[in-house]
């Protein structure tokens, strides 16, 4: 099991003291029933959250749930090939697992199935055993920590806005940024380079303060006054590619209230050692719109969404193209624009490409039209392989919105956004993926009380995977916007009606 950062080393300590003195009041080791008092049952029994038949990591924090079975008492046996079983009793259906022994259970046996043994006793004291649910744990981690913007589904206000970040070793989770920081405005599209948590980049857009990127790089923050659209950085980390759109949005009166329409977009280059923009021809052509942007891991092509304007009476018509173009860094050539999966042939608007660190995969959104998918319950998540150059869709979707991936370093986890609860909103999900390009059942991000996603009024969004920890402290990053230390303004070298600002679509 790999090593926390001493940071959260202290915080986690903290949290597991709370969790134990917990467990002692509400859940207790216990032995399981005996065959003589408790009835065997064929059925598995209901869990909330659904943690059944799943693939989890082996540095994952415990996977709390409630028994949604009637009962008066609570028995709970976790065991593996190696080390000794986690067993527990309780008078409530919400089960919390202590985390030192779940990290020691999971630690010992990856690759190993997870057996949970259920058992539930009735008001005349009689027990009844449930078919037991077996897991497994895979050999490879996820990176250890999960940065998302938290904000409440409207798209009138912003509300306690801000970006935070989750130990996923644990159920600490601490503030990136507030947007009570600097006046409530927005902040969104942050994104880290090569998974680093000393350095990302962020937007912010504030009637104060304006629209600059906040730039951060060995912790140390600065603004960069220019406006950029979704970000992705170049793995060399010597330059950002970002989108410059045009965007409004769209209500409707029933069903999903919102669209985004971008009437005109361009993709652009940050080049930090220069401190220069520019607009490439070959990815930000007069005749279409480009979007959307993402690096290949090593660099050599840059994969993005595009489509020919449309105008806005017609945005249903609206469907992008998923493309690449090559590029040469050290020459600062491209090559010609190649389109991968065609919106004429699926008939439906491939965006949010993502390629997968080794390579092999692309991971992106199809929906029936637009550029927005977290706003479609069409959206749904496609893999397209390199090697066969054939995309399918993914068994893991959902009939609600399936967006905003991510992969992990060792390319075997993706996360992503999810309103497959309730519709409405979004929640991180995880799921394995093997070497041959199956993705197993999907699992909630597990929380320390079992209801959580049951009263959490906020939306999850943007979740990013990064192996290191955020230690820029909240203050400095407030402070870049507010009363800069270190601020630059970019060169353009490309004219500046090439490079329309961005207007931010939406709250999501």
């Amino acid at each position: 099991m790999r090593p926390r950062h001493p940071r959260w080393g202290r915080r986690a300590g903290g949290a597991l003291t709370a969790a134990l003195l917990a467990l002692q009041t509400a859940t207790a080791p216990a032995a399981s029933p005996a065959p003589a008092t408790a009835a065997a049952a064929h059925a598995a029994p209901r869990l909330y959250p659904d943690y059944a038949d799943i693939v989890l990591p082996p540095n994952i924090a415990p996977l709390n749930f409630r028994i949604e079975e009637p009962g008066s008492r609570y028995r709970v046996r976790f065991q593996s090939s190696q080390g000794e079983p986690i067993l527990l009793t309780s008078g409530s259906p919400a089960i919390r697992i202590p985390l030192k022994p779940w990290r020691q259970l999971l630690g010992s046996n990856p690759g190993q199935a997870l057996r949970c043994e259920v058992a539930v006793q009735d008001a005349q004291g009689r027990w009844r055993a449930f078919a037991p649910i077996t897991n497994r744990i895979a050999l490879e981690p996820v990176d250890a920590f999960l940065t998302y913007r938290l904000l409440k589904p409207l798209y009138n206000a912003y509300v306690n806005l801000g970006i935070y970040q989750r130990n996923l070793e644990s159920f600490e989770e601490r503030p990136v940024l507030q947007n009570q920081r600097f006046g409530g405005d927005c902040l969104n599209c942050h994104t880290f380079l090569n998974r680093r948590g000393d350095f990302f980049a962020f937007n912010t857009r504030s009637a104060t303060y304006g629209t600059p990127m906040i730039l951060v790089q060995s912790n140390q923050a600065t603004r960069v006054d220019r406006t950029m659209g979704y970000l992705a950085w170049h793995p060399s980390g010597r330059l950002l590619a970002f989108s410059a759109n045009k965007l409004s949005m769209i209500f409707h009166a029933v069903g999903e209230t919102r669209d985004v329409y971008d009437a005109a977009s361009n993709l652009g280059l940050y080049h930090l050692d220069s401190n220069r923009v520019e607009f490439p021809s070959a990815i930000a052509q007069t005749n279409h719109n480009e979007t959307w942007p993402a690096w290949s891991p090593d660099g050599q092509y840059l994969y993005y969404a595009s489509a020919p304007p449309t105008p806005v009476k017609q945005f249903r018509q609206v469907r992008y193209d998923l493309v690449r173009a090559r590029y040469d860094l050290e020459r600062d050539q491209w090559g010609e624009p190649e389109v991968l999966v065609s919106a004429a042939e699926t008939g439906r608007s491939a965006t949010q490409p993502k390629v997968s660190p080794d390579g092999r995969f692309v991971l992106f959104c199809l929906s029936q039209y637009g550029n927005f998918p977290v706003y479609q319950p069409s959206s749904d998540l496609h893999l397209l392989d390199l090697q066969t150059r054939r995309h399918r869709r993914l068994e893991i979707n959902s009939a609600q919105a399936d967006s905003w991936h991510c992969w992990s370093g060792n390319s075997r986890w993706v996360v992503f956004s999810s309103k497959r609860l309730d519709g409405l909103f979004a929640r991180p999900y995880f799921t394995y993926v093997d070497k041959e390009g199956r993705f197993h059942k999907p699992f909630v991000l597990p929380q320390k009380d079992p209801g959580f996603y049951e009263t959490c009024l906020n939306t999850f969004n943007v979740p990013e995977l990064s192996a290191t920890p955020v230690l820029a402290r909240q203050e400095e990053l407030a402070r870049a916007i507010t009363r800069p230390v270190r601020r630059i303004k970019p060169v353009e070298s490309t004219p500046a009606a090439a490079a329309e600002a961005p207007r931010a679509p939406a709250r999501e």
